[in-house]
């Protein structure tokens, strides 16, 4: 299964999972030393605290896949920086996203050439809970980038 997560990313490592019903959760934390602060790039290693974070990923063998992730919260280090604390950020997904960019792109693929009701229904069977508003949000941001 860490080969698995490792395809999500890097700086992931798989810690255990559990299925139930259709879905299976996969708890994994990050294996970073010395993470970078996003809005100065200062490394640190004090941790202020740590939350979990979950997101939606990719189905595998059917089922949809919840990721939850122990994201760990840090002090910046340099004193000129705007922000005294940061989270872990990582390149698999959007900031404050609450699905993979993969999925994502999986879910616009998807949606291209039907309506967004038939995409919800066809993407609730086996790839993600997601409603046709959620859709039509993510095809206006996709097509405007």
């Amino acid at each position: 299964m860490d080969d698995l997560v490792k395809l999500l990313s890097a700086d992931l490592d798989y810690e255990s999972h559990e299925i139930s019903g259709d879905k299976l959760y996969i708890r994994v934390k990050s294996n970073r030393k010395e993470p970078e602060c996003p809005y100065c790039g200062k490394r640190s290693t004090s941790v202020h605290s740590r939350y979990e974070r979950s997101f939606s990923d990719l189905p595998i063998q059917g089922k949809k896949v919840t990721i939850l992730l122990e994201n760990r919260k840090y002090f910046c280090k340099n004193h000129n920086c705007e922000h005294k604390t940061f989270a872990e950020t990582f390149d698999c997904l959007p900031f404050k996203g609450k699905r993979s960019k993969r999925l994502t792109e999986a879910i616009i693929e998807v949606s291209l050439n039907v309506s967004s009701v038939n995409a919800a229904s066809t993407l609730r069977r086996g790839t993600a809970d997601v409603g046709k508003s959620t859709i039509c949000s993510l095809l206006k941001k996709g097509l405007s980038n």
